[in-house]
């Protein structure tokens, strides 16, 4: 049976992660390709607690493609979209389905139209690589509708002409995204470091302090800094290539100390280089500021660090800690500082892994309201304010994507290809 013989719908579901860069991509030597200027390390997040699933079909039916995120119809005209729908298609091979007796050869990928439906269970344009897990699922996706193989690096350099982050979210554990030097993009693809069990004693403990789409998007505030300013180039050309080789034998010897440090320095100087963009951009607040106070007395206290603090492009915290015990310590400084309002359930107040309370020994907001003040902060007065923080996610590094075969899992009805 060939392609316009019936009205068939064919259909895939994938789920991908995000991920938070520990040595930060800011500044692309290439806008249409989106090459960087700089190498970039990131990990990967659990995808049970911070994911994007997307579902695509394809059918001889549809007269367009279209796309639907988190329930809303969006327009697949930018030309990001239209990169990866244009890679993946030339890429595409035959496929066949024997319980539709169906075989769609490459030659007809090229004239089917496509449904796209995707979600995020976190907020999206707010700091957390929404676009990361998006695009890195929309490829991903993709690909196994359309059977494209992946040869190497091949399906992260498509995702990164969507998103620049989304090529490290095709990967699980620790991911470079090597920036490489051909003027075609063919060699700035992503490379997985280490995989997600390599170092699954990390504790990730994400403070969402705003789920506002940011004032001034990445893609902006990258060309800005780009045009303007002298510490964006000093860092790509001097700073960053020799912390890409510091952090890369961090990860490998599992040497949280240097792997703090490197992190902590490396956000801080990314935020540096949008203040010293004109005009600064102000990714951070108060309460981002609050953050790193807290974090930068309690690691002088014990005089090594004991959790690392990094910030994308937007206000909210990525904590991560070496292990369970000081992720429990952490949550419960967090929590002495940034209580949940009175009327707040303690439960919805902590997001992922709900078993760090336990740990932590919280099982109410009584508990949260008795809790005495940190050590480093015992001589200093500090107020506790509540509605600073919406919540706090706890998570750790986690695998690449992954199909899903439960049809229930699907956001598109297999008859009609709409959103269910």
């Amino acid at each position: 049976m060939g392609v316009g013989t019936e009205s068939w719908v064919v259909m895939a579901t994938a789920r991908s992660p995000t991920n938070i860069a520990v040595i930060k991509y800011w500044g692309k030597r290439d806008e249409s390709l989106i090459l960087p200027i700089n190498d970039s390390i990131s990990v990967t997040l659990d995808p049970d607690h911070l994911c994007t699933t997307t579902t695509v079909a394809a059918s001889p039916a549809f007269d367009s493609d279209r796309m639907w995120l988190n329930g809303k119809e969006i327009s697949l005209s930018g030309g990001r979209f239209q990169a990866c729908l244009r890679e993946i298609r030339k890429r595409a091979h035959d496929v066949t389905d024997e319980k539709k007796g169906l075989r769609i050869s490459k030659e007809d990928w090229q004239n089917i139209h496509v449904h796209i439906a995707s979600y995020n269970n976190f907020p999206t344009a707010a700091g957390l690589a929404s676009s990361a897990a998006g695009f890195a699922c929309l490829v991903f996706s993709l690909a196994k509708l359309m059977n494209v193989s992946e040869e190497y690096g091949a399906l992260s350099a498509i995702a990164r002409q969507g998103s620049g982050s989304a090529c490290r979210s095709l990967y699980g554990g620790f991911v470079k995204w090597v920036m490489g030097n051909d003027s075609s993009g063919s060699d700035s693809i992503a490379v997985q470091l280490v995989n997600e069990a390599h170092w699954s004693d990390l504790v990730i403990l994400i403070a969402v302090v705003s789920s506002r789409q940011k004032e001034t998007s990445s893609t902006t505030g990258m060309r800005e800094s780009v045009e303007t300013s002298p510490l964006l180039h000093h860092r790509s050309k001097v700073v960053v290539p020799s912390r890409i080789v510091q952090m890369e034998e961090a990860i490998r010897s599992r040497d949280f100390a240097s792997f703090a440090s490197l992190t902590c320095a490396d956000s801080n100087q990314f935020h540096a280089v949008c203040l010293d963009t004109s005009p600064p951009i102000f990714y951070m607040n108060d309460t981002s500021h609050r953050i790193i106070s807290c974090i930068e007395r309690w690691n002088k206290l014990k005089g090594t660090p004991q959790v690392a603090y990094t910030f994308d492009a937007g206000p909210n915290a990525v904590m991560i800690a070496p292990n369970r015990k000081t992720a429990t310590d952490l949550l419960c400084r967090m929590l002495y500082y940034f209580p949940p309002s009175p009327d707040t359930e303690l439960s919805s107040y902590i997001l992922g892994d709900k078993t760090i309370l336990q740990e932590a020994g919280l099982k109410s907001m009584g508990d949260v309201e008795a809790l005495p003040p940190p050590p480093e902060m015992a001589d200093k007065l500090t107020s506790r304010v509540s509605g600073e923080v919406s919540y706090f996610i706890c998570t750790k590094p986690g695998q690449g994507p992954v199909l899903l075969a439960d049809e229930n899992e699907s956001l598109l009805h297999p008859q009609t290809g709409l959103p269910k």
